[in-house]
């Protein structure tokens, strides 16, 4: 089975490019972020003919998150379901035949010490409870998506430039390894333990020519899953022509 996740970055703006990618890639179940759309105006007649199920949990202007499938999908739920005050559209699960696929959208955080900072602090929190009341370690469980953090220095080219960025400070690390201290391992890690590999370029200074890239974008497993894992890689080429999101694809391939 093979497995993607694309932080779109509008999908009205990149339906072009989101659904010529599906028909040369060919993915069995494709995670989408940032959506920027509501529900009734995602293109889901397009991606019906293209062969995709669809379960999104859309927002306007920002948020918004979706999983695509080839085969149906059952068990559809939104949100972090733990009664939290909170309108952001920012996780959809389903399942596909016995996979338990989570497509989450972190909050940027903005910058160390703000009001959104504290927010995406907490919000990975609250994920890691998720987990903890919907799921165990046995299970057939991928979590997917843009978790807007890099994990070490092998993810980031300019470490030193990201050290203080709620991209790559060290609580915001913290933060994020407490979730995968659940019980999830970064399958695309296992396959490039080497780093240098990277998922997202800011769009500003000339990010993706110059090189300064970070990996923020994952697919983690269970450890029942994660040895059926035999391929991962991320599409570098689709940052590339006419208005590309800043985020590139990452796939990997189930066993």
């Amino acid at each position: 089975m093979k497995i993607a996740t694309w932080n779109v970055n509008s999908i009205r703006a990149r339906e072009e490019r989101l659904l010529r990618w599906l028909a040369n890639n060919r993915p069995d179940v494709m995670c989408l972020q940032e959506l920027k759309a509501r529900d009734a105006q995602l293109p889901l007649s397009a991606l019906e003919a293209a062969g995709y199920h669809v379960a999104a949990f859309g927002q306007p202007t920002y948020n918004g998150v979706a999983i695509l499938s080839r085969r149906p999908l059952e068990d559809v739920r939104r949100g972090l379901e733990d009664g939290v005050d909170d309108p952001a559209a920012r996780l959809v699960s389903a399942r596909v035949e016995g996979l338990r696929i989570v497509c989450a959208y972190v909050p940027n955080g903005q910058s160390m010490g703000s009001d959104k900072a504290a927010y995406k602090i907490a919000w990975l929190a609250r994920l890691r409870a998720y987990l903890e009341r919907t799921a165990t370690t046995s299970d057939r469980l991928l979590v997917c998506g843009d978790f807007n953090v890099a994990r070490d220095d092998k993810d980031v080219a300019f470490p030193e430039r990201w050290v203080s960025s709620v991209l790559f400070h060290p609580q915001m690390r913290r933060a994020l390894e407490g979730v995968l201290a659940w019980g999830l391992l970064d399958v695309f890690r296992r396959h490039h333990p080497q780093g240098g590999i990277y998922s997202w370029w800011d769009y500003r200074m000339l990010s993706f020519p110059k090189g300064d890239g970070l990996r923020i974008d994952y697919v983690f497993a269970t450890e029942a899953l994660a040895p059926a894992c035999a391929s991962a890689r991320i599409d570098r080429d689709e940052r590339k022509g006419k208005q590309p999101s800043d985020h590139a694809p990452l796939v990997v391939e189930l066993g």
